[in-house]
């Protein structure tokens, strides 16, 4: 009698286990941040110039929030802040879904791009897969960028990497925009003289980020 109520406890013990451990798989499946795919992504209208080219449709969206990164150098006769990298996170629904900075482009698309080369870097939060890219457009104009904003921009991908475990969310890019610009502007009085150079100066911004893909 006792080693079946001793059998039964621990078949109660192992039914226990299993239940918590399927309630907890259930309640991170709940709160993980699930990407903006094609269906619910639509872009808004932009101007001309950083339009991104037929045949390819946006699956993916990040709001981004972070600094503009700059040092004060010498600039023809003058001084001028350079960029030398963005920071910033991008979200979806407050979750954090990707990041954004410079780096070498580590696995180039087939074409004449040296391996190393810094390129503008997004990177998946979850899976890490990763795309380069070179910027060919920019737009200044109000329908995308508030004043005294930093510019819009078209982003061609030169570059993609699929994370370590095969994550691809990214990979297949081929265009981002950088829209809806607030912020991320140096103030030029701050670098006007020698005395300035190597000053830095992380300026806050925001701006949306769409991603596409060929659309077939």
């Amino acid at each position: 009698m006792q080693n079946c109520k001793a059998s039964q406890n621990q078949t109660m013990g192992r039914i226990l286990l299993m239940a918590c451990a399927t309630a907890l798989a259930v309640a991170f499946t709940v709160v993980l941040p699930q990407p903006a795919h094609a269906a619910n992504v639509t872009p808004p209208d932009v101007p001309q110039e950083i339009e991104v080219p037929p045949g390819n449709k946006a699956f993916f969206v990040g709001h981004g929030v972070g600094t503009q990164n700059y040092i004060c150098l010498p600039s023809g006769s003058g001084f001028a802040f350079k960029l030398f990298t963005p920071e910033a996170t991008l979200f979806i629904d407050n979750a954090q879904v990707t990041t954004h900075y410079f780096s070498p482009n580590l696995n180039p698309i087939p074409r004449d791009e040296k391996v190393g080369t810094i390129r503008v870097t997004w990177q998946h939060s979850q899976d890490t897969s990763t795309v380069w890219g070179e910027v060919i457009q920019s737009s200044s104009d109000r329908l995308c960028a508030a004043k005294d904003a930093i510019a819009c921009l078209l982003v061609e991908v030169g570059g993609a990497q699929d994370g370590p475990s095969g994550g691809h969310t990214l990979s297949d890019t081929t265009f981002i925009q950088r829209l809806n610009t607030q912020g991320g502007v140096a103030a030029s009085q701050d670098c006007a003289s020698s005395a300035d150079i190597g000053k830095q100066a992380f300026v806050p911004y925001k701006a949306d980020y769409f991603f596409y893909q060929a659309a077939d």
